[in-house]
This record gives structure tokens, C-alpha cells and sequence, in this order.
């Protein structure tokens, strides 16, 4: 299993080029991560699953709330008015091997939910890309639409506005990086920091200028859901059900807060470490409705500890997706291949990149 990455480390990367490979066309290698669980992995795990507490932590700690909210404040000016942006060529000046640096220096935050940014980080690419539709050629990180007040205050993008804060700083730093090359670029330094798999991306978003281009409310998905609405809204995207799964296998990360999602709880024991986790532990824990007032959601048995949403079981009861989840289980190199290809698939939907825009594999020593 892949070891929890700190942010600290110096970073050594490289540039492709776009002739001579393409961010999409072949999985990276993966070299880190073990096949399956190794015994030690699996003992590491379940220390760690015994000296977390049953009930989860707060969203935010109280130390955190006051820096928070400064710049949230400070922010929302920004988020709900018409600010300019970037053009699609001011990222020529961005050194962007610096721009990763930076943000792997503001993932750790012991005062911040389980010490990482990384999840949320994640999070945020997700929600700024997932909004594509391939029919009207609408929605998708270009634009950055989601830094707008119309579709943050989407319920989908509850506490967001933690992570665009927290990045922030960064676009004053380098005024030629686009808000969409940000926000997709802090979620591959979040992946890869946190131990996952490389995962290949190119600058060339451009900034919407005002909020016109917001897409509609419910482009992304609905937790409460099943399998069926799983697959309308990444269809909708143009992804397959293979793609599907090893999307939602980024639940390895983080914990579902009921001031933000309504739902409660981490998926594991090890939210802050990128793993085949959310598979192996679909699969051998038994989970049972959760006894609460909250909306409805799966508690797994023995500690009530960790959940699952209504939609990461129609992975394990659909038996198309199911077939995938229990390879991923299996073999963790291919959980991270097949996620590496998607997660870059997913964040350059809908964006038309200038013809020499380069891809860059960032590479984080071991």
C-alpha cells in the first residue's frame, strides 16, 4: 500500500509534451502501490481502524472557524461577483511546477477536519468538472463557473467555499493562473500527495468573466440515489460504467459532514490516504441502515464508526458495477490506472486547450 505522502517533500517533475504523449492515452506507472492488501497493509489498516474514535469529528474545529470565516468573508465578494479571471494564453507565464509546490504546502492543517485539505481539494476538481453535458457542450471546468455565487450555492457545493478559500492566495501569487487550472490542478496534487497515482493535466482553461455561464442546479450526484441516477449523470458526461467505478473509488478520502451534505461520518479508517479502501471495505463489512436523524445512510456494523452512501451501495448490488468494484478490491494497481485515466478525463471536460498547451506528470519522490 501506498505510505501517506507529507506535503512537505520537495517536488521533482516532468513536462511531456503534447506530441509525444496524450494526458488520456495510457495509464501511468504506478510503481508504489502494492497488489491487493498486503498483510502489512492490512494490519496497518485495522490499527488504524482501532485507534480512531466511533464518533466522528466535527466538520471544522473551533480553532479553525475564525481563520475560516475571514477568508470566506473575504472571498465572497469575489465568488458571487463578475470578477475578470484569466484569458486562455496567460498561462504561458505560470510555472506550474511552482503552483504544485505551493498547493502541496497547504494540504496539511491539523486544525482542519482529519488534518488535510487534500480531500476537499479533490472535492472541489470534482464538482468544477462534473458539470459537463456532452449533448449542449455545456458545463466542465473551463470558466470556473463555480467560483460564481449561482453555482456554489448549488447544495451539492456545500463547503466549498473552505477549499476555494484556502487556494485563494494562490491566484494572487501567479495572476496568470486561471481559477479552472487552479482548482483541477490542486485536486491531481491532492490525489498524488495523499498517496495516490499520477495523474496527467494541462493548463489552458480560460475564466468566465461573469456568472452567465453557470450550469443549472442538479448536474451532479445525488448520494441519496441509486444505481440508475449514478449512471444518468456520468453518462451524461460520456463515461462508462467501468469509469464510473473507479471515479467513486475517491471515497477512500474524506468524510461526509451534516452541515455540508447532511450525511455523517468517513468511508474508512484512513480518510486522508488515497487507497483501494472504499472497495475492500464495501465488500467486507456489513453495513445496516443508520438509527438517526439525519438523512438515510449505511453504518457499517461492528463500530458504527464508518458509512456509506445509498449511491456507493448501488456499486455493490448492481452486478455490472460490482464486477469492477471487486477487482478493484483486488488489485489496487488497477484501481489507480483506471482512476488516473478517468479523474484526467474528467477534468478536461468540455475545455478546448490551445494546440501546444503541455502535459505534465508531476512526480512526488518516494
Amino acid at each position: 500500500m501506498s505510505a501517506l505522502r507529507p506535503a512537505s517533500r520537495i517536488l521533482a517533475a516532468r513536462t511531456l509534451r503534447p506530441a509525444a504523449l496524450s494526458p488520456l492515452s495510457a495509464a501511468p506507472r504506478v510503481g508504489m502501490a502494492a497488489r491487493g492488501f498486503s498483510s502489512r497493509s492490512r494490519q496497518q489498516h485495522q490499527h488504524q481502524q482501532r485507534q480512531m474514535p466511533a464518533t466522528a469529528k466535527a466538520a471544522v474545529g473551533p480553532g479553525a472557524l475564525g481563520a475560516l470565516a475571514l477568508g470566506a468573508l473575504a472571498g465572497w465578494y469575489l465568488f458571487s461577483s463578475g470578477d475578470s479571471g484569466s484569458d486562455g494564453d496567460s498561462w504561458r507565464a505560470v510555472d506550474f511546477h511552482r503552483v504544485y509546490a505551493d498547493i502541496a504546502g497547504l494540504l496539511e492543517d491539523d486544525d482542519y477536519d482529519d488534518g488535510s485539505y487534500g480531500p476537499v481539494f479533490v472535492r472541489l476538481a470534482w464538482h468544477a468538472s462534473g458539470t459537463f453535458d456532452r449533448k449542449t457542450r455545456t458545463g466542465g471546468s473551463d470558466g470556473a463557473t463555480i467560483r460564481f455565487a449561482a453555482e456554489a450555492g448549488h447544495g451539492a457545493n456545500a463547503g466549498l467555499d473552505v477549499a476555494r478559500a484556502r487556494l485563494e492566495p494562490l491566484k494572487r501569487k501567479y495572476p496568470g493562473l486561471s481559477y479552472g487550472d487552479l482548482y483541477t490542478l490542486a485536486g491531481v496534487v491532492a490525489v498524488q500527495e495523499l498517496g495516490g497515482p499520477t495523474v496527467r493535466w494541462r493548463p489552458g482553461r480560460s475564466d468566465s468573466k461573469t456568472a452567465a455561464h453557470c450550469t443549472p442546479d442538479g448536474r451532479l450526484p445525488d448520494a441519496a440515489q441509486g444505481a440508475g441516477h449514478v449512471r444518468d449523470i456520468f453518462y451524461r458526461m460520456g463515461f462508462g460504467d467501468q469509469e464510473i467505478a473507479a471515479l467513486i473509488g475517491a471515497h477512500a478520502l474524506g468524510r461526509c459532514h451534516p452541515t455540508r451534505s447532511g450525511f455523517d461520518g468517513p468511508w474508512n479508517a484512513s480518510p486522508t490516504a488515497f487507497t483501494n479502501f472504499f472497495y475492500t471495505e464495501l465488500l467486507d463489512d456489513k453495513w445496516v441502515p443508520k438509527k438517526w436523524d439525519g438523512p438515510f445512510q449505511y453504518v457499517d456494523k461492528q463500530s458504527g464508526a464508518f458509512m456509506m452512501l445509498p449511491a456507493d451501495m448501488a456499486l455493490k448490488t448492481d452486478p455490472v458495477f460490482r464486477r469492477h468494484v471487486e477487482r478493484y478490491a483486488a488489485d489496487q494497481d488497477a484501481f489507480f490506472a483506471d482512476f488516473a485515466r478517468a479523474f484526467a478525463k474528467l477534468l478536461e471536460l468540455g475545455v478546448s486547450f490551445p494546440a501546444d498547451a503541455p502535459v505534465y506528470e508531476f512526480k512526488t519522490p518516494e
